[in-house]
């Protein structure tokens, strides 16, 4: 007789039309464990609606899904719960929020997307969590521009990416420079529509330094970035970049803010970082790699070391590994 599959719920309070990391995560893990598993994907859980109560609940994000731990936390006791930390949970909410630290001490298991994020638990919860890093599948290297040195910049314009220093760092660059900022996401406030247009419509010595594309389909998004000679991720949170693992299993370095969530996915040792906020030291980066082959190529190597820990292989590996003991473990306790 064939076993029922164990109805598992994940919990993402971004959809697929946000297209950002939150989502993306979501989406593969339910693809990860559908083998296995009864998956259902939604942005809350009420604890009402037909069909089996959900065995295990996976959620993303300690605060914006806090409401959905609570319910399952108190209607299915002693069940699984498995809070995924974003880098607004790890770098800001933990530390403010209540919700978010009561998210904590609800989850049987925590995750977290790189091997900094563990720091910014207190020891106590530290026994209960794991990395389990992002993954992408590989991309063979596209053909960059002769003309121009194309960093891509991908994420919506907000507070925590800080799109306005990549933007300054541009008009710090030499006359000469071949630099193009390529930018992917939405301005999602007035200040930044205005200075991304501002910038755009801008009259430059010798080539348009900048091409804002807005929101971009993920494949195009892809195809941008093997096509660059590096990426750029200029944000002050992040908790582990989905960027960051397209760009190195596509063969792409990263020109990336010295932030603990950038520094758990390129390593303690990678040369490719500048201070949070620095527009000089990008543009001195943006510069040097666009000049110097032997250190474009030295950050290509770097991150080609990094990218096994991003392969889809990987993740699903680790993510199937967790359910099997969060779930064995549940049983075992009954």
């Amino acid at each position: 007789m064939r076993r029922s599959k164990v109805p598992v719920i994940i919990i993402s309070p971004a959809v697929r039309d946000a297209n950002n990391g939150n989502w993306h995560t979501a989406y593969r893990w339910s693809r990860f464990l559908r083998e296995r598993y009864r998956v259902s994907l939604a942005t809350e859980w009420s604890g009402v609606g037909g069909g089996a109560s959900p065995q295990c609940m996976i959620a993303l994000h300690a605060r914006r899904s806090a409401a959905s731990i609570a319910r399952f936390a108190q209607a299915q006791a002693g069940r699984p719960l498995i809070v995924v930390l974003t880098g607004t949970d790890l770098y800001r909410d933990i530390r403010s929020d209540a919700s978010a630290r009561r998210s904590l001490e609800l989850a049987t298991h925590l995750v977290v997307l790189q091997d900094e994020g563990i720091h910014e638990l207190a020891p106590g919860l530290r026994r209960k969590c794991r990395t389990i890093y992002q993954s992408a599948p590989r991309l063979s290297r596209g053909t960059p521009s002769r003309r121009t040195f194309d960093a891509v910049l991908v994420g919506h314009m907000r507070p925590e990416k800080d799109p306005l220093t990549p933007m300054r760092a541009l008009q710090r660059l030499a006359p000469d420079s071949r630099v193009r900022l390529i930018h992917i996401g939405e301005a999602l406030d007035e200040a930044y529509l205005r200075a991304a247009r501002e910038l755009q419509a801008r009259a430059w010595p010798t080539l348009k330094r900048y091409l804002w594309l807005g929101n971009r389909p993920r494949a195009e998004t892809r195809q941008r970035i093997r096509r660059s000679h590096v990426m750029v991720l200029s944000s002050v949170i992040e908790g582990g970049a989905n960027v960051v693992v397209e760009a190195v299993t596509a063969g792409v370095p990263v020109l990336a803010s010295r932030i603990p969530g950038n520094v758990g996915m390129l390593g303690r040792d990678y040369a490719g970082y500048f201070p949070p906020g620095d527009a000089p030291a990008l543009a001195a980066l943006l510069e040097r790699a666009s000049r110097d082959r032997r250190f474009l190529s030295a950050l290509c190597a770097q991150c080609a070391r990094r990218a096994p820990l991003f392969s889809p292989a990987r993740e699903r590996r680790e993510a199937v590994r967790l359910l099997a003991e969060a779930t064995h473990s549940r049983k075992e306790a009954a």
